[in-house]
């Protein structure tokens, strides 16, 4: 076990440096920072070559990169070009309230998802079953700012049931999460009970029908921990899809969180505050992604940490 995630920690290692490299070359193929700063006046060559000094723009490409580089090493992402602030302690101001908003998110197509995927599976050819497949089909079909705006309009607007924007409380999370969560479930449900299906039909299921053994049992203990396998795999990455997908309903929703932090470091060209973003954004998907592969050993005793099935 142990060598197994020093063995993921490395390549997660190199996997982060290979992200930092390309957000940083990326981001400055968007045009030149000093240039919005000084959209609204008339600089003198002069200022303009001191100002991009002191924000180290004036230094190669590669300088640049390995000066980040060895910063990002020790905790420092820099300062915002545009406020001065910096940048590490800017995006955890706002990461609380993007993973709020993707644990909201998971938490309820997880709700929605694990019993329509398994009645779906175990009412095969039912009713049940039918209209499971067509909520799937739906869930995957509307994107999820269009939905986040119908919720807006159907139960802030017009019943006032929920708020509309901004994060003032729990009530404010309920609109947001559901946007994410719902369409997320309709590819969960799917997932789940194709899963289901492919277990139930196995020998010990039967083994386990014929003992006796309760069918909600059957169910729950036997044939859905077996089928968890691929969907834990699912959830680890569409949770890493989900804090980026945030970005989005943040911005629909008026979400305080790094999403809508992104966007405005954009349009103000804010290298530091972009590229810091996106790397600790990396960093929490990679993070989640070991937590899911380390969990298969829990999940599936049979299964090593370092390759398959134990003979």
């Amino acid at each position: 076990m142990t060598a197994f995630i020093a063995r993921r920690i490395v390549h997660s290692l190199f996997v982060v440096l290979a992200i930092t490299v390309v957000i940083f070359v990326l981001v400055r193929l968007t045009g030149d920072p000093v240039a919005v700063m000084f959209q609204s006046g008339e600089p003198t060559a002069e200022a303009i070559q001191e100002l991009r000094k002191n924000l180290g723009l004036d230094q190669p490409i590669y300088i640049q990169l390995a000066i980040y580089v060895k910063d990002m090493l020790t905790g420092n992402f820099g300062t915002s070009f545009r406020t001065g602030e910096s940048v590490f302690s800017m995006i955890m101001e706002k990461m609380g309230a993007t993973l709020l908003l993707a644990c909201g998110g998971m938490l309820t197509a997880l709700l929605i998802a694990l019993p329509v995927g398994i009645l779906s599976a175990v009412k095969r050819g039912s009713a049940i079953d039918f209209f499971g497949r067509i909520f799937s089909l739906l869930g995957i079909s509307f994107p999820n700012f269009w939905l986040g705006i119908m919720l807006i309009i159907i139960f802030a607007v017009h019943l006032k049931w929920f708020p509309a924007s901004g994060y003032q409380g729990p009530e404010y999370l309920i609109l947001p999460s559901v946007s994410l969560g719902l369409i997320l479930s309709g590819i969960l449900a799917r997932l789940i009970r194709s899963s289901m299906l492919e277990v139930l039909n196995q020998q010990y299921i039967t083994t386990a029908r014929s003992k006796g053994i309760k069918e909600w049992m059957v169910i729950i203990k036997h044939a859905l921990r077996n089928a968890l396998i691929p969907t834990v795999t699912f959830i680890g990455l569409q949770f890493g899809t989900l804090l980026g997908g945030t970005v989005i309903i943040e911005q629909v929703f008026s979400w305080p969180g790094v999403g809508r932090l992104v966007i405005d470091a954009i349009s103000q060209r804010d290298f530091p505050v972009i590229q810091g973003s996106v790397i600790v954004l990396a960093f929490l998907m990679i993070l989640v992604n070991l937590v899911v592969d380390i969990s298969y050993g829990f999940i599936d005793p049979r299964i090593k940490q370092g390759g398959g099935k134990s003979e």
